[in-house]
């Protein structure tokens, strides 16, 4: 359901149904608290010292063989 189809429900209701989904949105936040959307700035990954950690590993090249060599070494035990 998109906002604007909650909206129209919402406006569908009589003024105390709408108090009542009002009353309901608040008791739902008290419950799990208000969490706000904050914008956080994006960092700059590529000066992370975990960045080319894995850089001279020849066996980590093809990281899809490499998990299917893990798997199937794991899973033929």
């Amino acid at each position: 359901m998109t906002n604007e189809e909650i909206l129209r429900e919402i406006d569908s209701l009589p003024p105390e149904g709408q108090r009542q989904v009002i009353d309901f949105i608040a008791f739902i936040r008290q419950r799990y608290g208000y969490l706000q959307l904050r914008e956080t700035p994006a960092s700059d990954l590529s000066t992370e010292s975990f960045i080319g950690i894995w850089q001279d590993r020849n066996d980590l090249k093809d990281s899809s063989a490499w998990v299917r060599s893990i798997r199937e070494s794991e899973w033929a035990k």
